[in-house]
């Protein structure tokens, strides 16, 4: 089993946290969801954002994010 667990920002108390029992349905749903908060984030600046901000705010996604394997 896995879960990923995806908060807002660094000081979220209630994250999103998703179970999946398969590596791929996890990872598939993480990319996903990084993808939209960085198409929303895109879509709602008030300025051009380049291709090297776009790689920070992934990165920044990335790092609010965690998914790890749970032993049953």
């Amino acid at each position: 089993m896995y879960i990923v667990t995806y908060a807002i920002d660094s000081l979220d108390p209630n994250p999103i946290v998703q179970t999946f029992d398969e590596f791929w349905e996890a990872e598939d749903f993480l990319h996903e969801e990084v993808e939209l908060r960085v198409s929303w984030i895109v879509e709602h600046s008030a300025y051009s954002i380049t291709e090297s901000e776009l790689d920070d705010i992934r990165e920044i996604e990335y790092s609010l994010a965690k998914l790890e394997k749970v032993e049953e």
